[in-house]
């Protein structure tokens, strides 16, 4: 018996929490008459309860930590009212199959609550939350009345029908101490092992095998002698006043990585405080046979890149380092030393780096943006339901670019955050349904030349190659003649989810430079059209063909020391299937075929084919 009495709140918790639990569900779960609730034994009465507290809390057992028991779901319901007899609920009937069970709990124990306007609710779907303050209620004012002597109140049938319950319930009870004594061990330990009771952890780790190929030469533009080496091609030359040519070498196949690790700290619940960092060792093939400044555009799949400085070097770097928060419910702020341009524009739902096979060319528009991360602040206000306004403005601070070559110009002494190498952005998308999605852009940049010339990975919205001040500068690749380009872009981005299961999608824009100090212009533009299937063959799977015109030089291809081409334009077809084999793994094959490669009408086309598996936790 001793053990019995130390085990007294068991027995009360189990018809009080059986009572609360039948009360709240009765429209859901127990449709039965109250001529039946007269005729059932206890022990079917108290099976079925069982039955319906087990299907309305399904894995409670998988809390891990006390900091996963966050706020509630729905809206805290308005305070509630003691009150002392059930006829003051006046949504309460005698004939009501729970009004014994109300009155029991209300006129004897006094821990049934209303709310303000006299109304029990009992219809309405009970939360865990109330379940639990409930229950701990009637739990006190028990206790408070055995611990009064209040025999009158607590008789002696109701105890004797809790210590039945006990032992008919003997195993489940049992079952119940345990996992709360495993769920207390557990989080004792999370507590004392957790990284960071603010800071999560998301990972992304992919592994790339790449080929490619051309049935003859491919003719590139670049330093002399630079055939297999596409770590020489990060200038551009001309001989006898014209660019360059050489004749690029067949790559192999590659096996490559990329490693992404972000931190994500709260400090209010509303604001991130962002640090991603990376790690990679890509090469990928098709470089081989790109112009000097095409390296990672054409041809590359997004994430077959190395993430540092030095390609095929997996150093750690900081990818990305800023800090967002809420103005208001309407304005959100993100500053910081390195945010990254392309989490605030020019985003496209069928074109996610993590859901296609898009490669840097299609995954976002070719001539946008000259800074891929930078130091400033970027604003997005949601207008209205189908209005949304992105401003930014950043200097250069991009993290593969070498600062002891003048890069990463913001932070700079020599140029600082105004001077060098920046841009400001101007965004505005329309969304008349969540089916569809219109932006227009605009961007300003001033470009910072480096050894006289303009272009590569800070070249858009000249995205491929090298611009200098003409024929009779760059020879042997000394004294480009340029000391820094200003340009506005103009573009418009589009994707329309046409059925579930099919959505068009689309950009154009196009470009005017001004070249310092020679005072020229030039003038490029860019298209990409395509199709998406999402859900294809399985739900999150996506088949997506793109068609794309990276660059076509309207105006000025004589101030190009490389990229320029025969006069030609390239042209690319993208396929690519993302296909996840679980909610963490994906496999994504992808090909790709690009037609007047650097825009030599006179090249072969090249073949891409890339098989990315892709790893999320």
């Amino acid at each position: 018996m001793a053990n019995s009495i130390r085990h007294w709140k068991l027995w009360l918790a189990a018809p009080v929490a059986l009572c609360w639990m039948q009360s709240a569900q009765a429209s859901e779960k127990v449709q039965v008459s109250n001529s039946a609730i007269k005729a059932a034994n206890l022990h079917a009465i108290v099976d079925k309860a069982k039955s319906d507290v087990k299907d309305a809390t399904p894995g409670f057992e998988r809390v891990l930590s006390v900091s996963e028991l966050n706020a509630p779901d729905t809206q805290t319901p308005a305070e509630m009212a003691q009150v002392t007899s059930v006829s003051q609920l006046t949504d309460v009937r005698p004939t009501d199959w729970a009004f014994q069970a109300l009155q029991s709990l209300v006129e004897r124990y006094g821990c049934i609550a209303g709310y303000p306007d006299r109304t029990y609710r009992g219809n309405r779907a009970l939360t865990r939350y109330e379940f639990a303050a409930g229950l701990n209620a009637c739990l006190d004012r028990v206790n408070e009345l055995i611990a009064a002597s209040t025999a009158d109140l607590v008789k002696k049938e109701d105890l004797d029908a809790l210590q039945k319950l006990q032992e008919q319930f003997a195993a489940e009870l049992a079952t119940l101490r345990g996992r709360v004594d495993s769920l207390e061990a557990r989080t004792t330990t999370l507590e004392k092992q957790q990284f960071s009771t603010t800071t999560k952890l998301f990972g992304n780790v992919w592994f790339n095998i790449t080929g490619a190929g051309a049935n003859r030469d491919v003719v590139f533009e670049g330093p002399a002698g630079s055939g297999n080496n596409t770590e020489g091609r990060f200038f551009a030359t001309r001989t006898n006043g014209q660019p360059t040519r050489v004749v690029a070498e067949d790559p192999e196949i590659t096996a490559s990585f990329l490693a992404w690790l972000t931190l994500v700290t709260s400090f209010s619940g509303k604001d991130q405080l962002v640090t991603q960092l990376a790690s990679g060792n890509g090469r990928s093939p098709y470089n081989q046979y790109a112009s000097a400044g095409f390296y990672n555009a054409s041809g590359v799949p997004f994430f077959d890149q190395t993430a540092g400085t030095t390609n095929g070097v997996s150093d750690i770097i900081i990818r990305d380092l800023f800090y967002s928060f809420p103005l208001n419910d309407a304005i959100k702020v993100t500053v910081g030393p390195r945010i990254n341009w392309y989490r605030h524009f020019d985003g496209n739902r069928f074109l996610s780096i993590f859901g296609s096979g898009a490669s840097f060319d299609t995954s976002n528009s070719t001539q946008s943006n000259t800074i891929d991360r930078g130091s400033g602040a970027v604003v997005e206000w949601q207008l209205n339901r189908q209005l949304k306004l992105a401003v930014g403005y950043l200097g250069e601070n991009t993290e593969f670019l070498p600062s002891q070559f003048g890069f990463n110009t913001s932070s700079s002494p020599r140029f600082g955050l105004f001077g060098g190498t920046n841009t400001a952005s101007a965004e505005l998308t329309y969304s008349p349904s969540s089916n569809i999605n219109l932006s227009l852009q605009y961007n300003y940049s001033r470009i910072q030349a480096y050894g006289g010339q303009v272009g590569g990975a800070i070249g858009e919205p000249i995205p491929y190659g090298y611009l200098d001040a003409g024929p009779g500068f760059s020879e042997g690749g000394i004294g480009g003649g340029l000391r820094y380009a200003t340009a506005s872009m103009f573009g418009v981005n589009f994707d329309w989810l046409i059925t579930p299961g099919i959505g068009l999608f689309g950009r154009y824009s196009f470009a005017n430079l001004t070249l310092n100090p020679i005072d020229a212009k030039v003038r490029t533009q860019s298209f990409q059209v395509g199709a998406a299937f999402p859900d294809l063959g399985k739900k999150g799977a996506q088949a997506t063909v793109a068609f794309v015109m990276p660059m076509d030089i309207t105006r000025g291809r004589q101030f190009f020391a490389s990229g320029g081409g025969d006069g030609g334009t390239q042209y690319e077809l993208e396929a690519s299937y993302f296909y996840p084999l679980s909610e963490k793994i994906a496999i994504v094959p992808t090909f790709y075929a690009i037609f007047n490669p650097n825009n030599f009408e006179s090249n072969p086309t090249v073949f891409v084919g890339n098989i990315r598996t892709q790893f999320s936790f």
